[in-house]
């Protein structure tokens, strides 16, 4: 579980990044490919991936569906939060937990105990009261968060299944997929500077470099946290996610301000509940 723990404070921050960001008027997706170049230098200083191995062993479809699908969803998240507001954008990210819980039971073939059940109820309820509040946006346009929705929870799986190959090992994959999604970025970016003249800024590449590290350690802690749960890939969906909103909840509250409610004072108090139920089914294996 530390590596969930981890992974849930690398990803907090990069959400109080992105909105410390907001102030300075960055250029979103300036940042988000830099983020990348950053995020897969890391993982080859830090690692030293072996990127010799037979041709056939590679899993292209996971890697080229995670490197187009990363940048891709981290634009409609920030187009989403644009559209109908933080609030809606929030709940849509967090429902994607039940995408790859669906998929742990049909897919991965994992068993659900009567205890881990229950934490999951108790921590779908945390869900709903923690993120019960007004939008301030008026917009009721749902499309963007439900493409929020499916790219996160499709993300989730796909990274469960890069966790799990034998024939390479994660750190590879992880650089093959940084690659993957930074090379796809830079050629939409120079596109843009190309054709709409948009300007490349010094301060958008460090602030992005920066997002990088962030980014490197939450998807790292995240594969860490699939690998030494293989058996149990439910109890890292359901602690990260519950893991965020605590997390994130307590950085709106003493970092921004933010008004919270009774019922979202509830929903923390019910997200911890759940944590602590989750992790005794998964240290008793019941």
């Amino acid at each position: 579980m530390w590596f969930v723990i981890l992974s849930v404070i690398c990803s907090v921050t990069v959400g109080i990044f992105l909105k410390v960001a907001k102030r300075f008027q960055l250029n979103v997706f300036q940042i988000i490919t830099f983020n990348y170049f950053s995020a897969l230098l890391l993982t080859y200083f830090t690692y030293q991936p072996e990127l010799t191995f037979k041709e056939k062993t590679i899993p292209y479809s996971l890697f080229i569906g995670l490197a187009i699908l990363l940048p891709i969803v981290f634009l409609i998240q920030a187009k989403s939060i644009k559209e109908v507001g933080i609030v809606k954008t929030d709940i849509a990210q967090r429902l994607s937990l039940f995408i790859p819980l669906t998929a742990s039971y049909f897919l991965f073939n994992e068993t659900f105990s009567q205890l881990k059940i229950i934490g999951f109820i108790v921590g779908f309820s945390a869900i709903f009261f923690t993120l019960n509040k007004k939008s301030e946006s008026k917009s009721d346009n749902w499309v963007y968060p439900l493409l929020v929705l499916l790219g996160f929870g499709i993300i989730d799986i796909l990274f469960k299944k890069v966790a799990v190959f034998k024939d390479i090992s994660f750190t590879t994959s992880l650089f093959i997929i940084f690659c993957g999604a930074f090379l796809i970025s830079i050629l939409f970016l120079i596109g843009k500077i190309l054709v709409q003249k948009e300007k490349l800024e010094s301060k958008n590449i460090l602030w992005g470099l920066a997002l990088g590290i962030l980014n490197f350690g939450n998807i790292l802690f995240y594969l860490k946290a699939h690998k030494a749960l293989a058996e149990n890939p439910s109890t890292v969906f359901a602690g990260m996610n519950m893991g965020v909103i605590i997390l994130g909840s307590l950085a709106g509250i003493l970092l921004f301000k933010e008004k919270m409610t009774k019922w979202n004072y509830l929903g923390i108090s019910l997200a911890i509940i759940s944590v602590v139920i989750i992790t005794i089914a998964q240290l008793n294996k019941v």
